[in-house]
């Protein structure tokens, strides 16, 4: 198991355009971290808050691909979302819809980007783009900054082992 170091993730908000980008290096190379976001059985284990299991649905993950998945609280409580997957490039770019499905109307597209800062490091970039400033603004008074933040701890964990 390799030590890594905490990365932060910034999660910004743009004032002119509905979208959030969300930035986040990893100690991975780009095929790690791509793969850990196109492998359903990878996914499953660090997407969403901590507090959540994941079950996959539906992973077709190839150009012209769908998915779908919930998140399931100890409760019982669960959240799913699902989207198709426009094109993907290994190792280099995934683009995608993503629709919470308490929001069915309400679809992001998004487009993740991985790049190689050598070292076996990567910088993902991810841009979601909805339809209206307040689509945008219902994603993040949501909860999905912990979200993100609390899988992307667990991708660390995931990609170090």
């Amino acid at each position: 198991m390799t030590a890594t170091t905490k990365h932060e993730t910034e999660i910004v908000v743009d004032p002119d355009v509905p979208l959030v980008r969300i930035i986040r290096e990893f100690d991975a190379p780009p095929a790690a971290v791509y793969r850990a976001h196109v492998d359903p059985d990878l996914a499953a284990q660090w997407m969403g808050p901590a507090a959540y299991a994941n079950e996959i649905d539906q992973w077709d993950a190839r150009t012209g691909g769908s998915w779908a998945y919930r998140c399931v609280a100890e409760d019982g409580g669960c959240h799913a979302f699902y989207g198709s997957f426009h094109e993907l490039r290994p190792a280099e770019l995934i683009v995608q819809t993503f629709a919470y499905a308490g929001e069915p109307d309400g679809v992001a597209l998004e487009r993740l980007s991985f790049e190689d800062l050598g070292d076996g490091r990567t910088r993902l970039v991810a841009t979601s783009l909805t339809d209206s400033f307040e689509g945008r603004d219902a994603v993040i008074a949501s909860g999905m900054e912990t979200g993100i933040r609390e899988g992307y701890e667990s991708l660390d964990a995931l990609l170090a082992s």
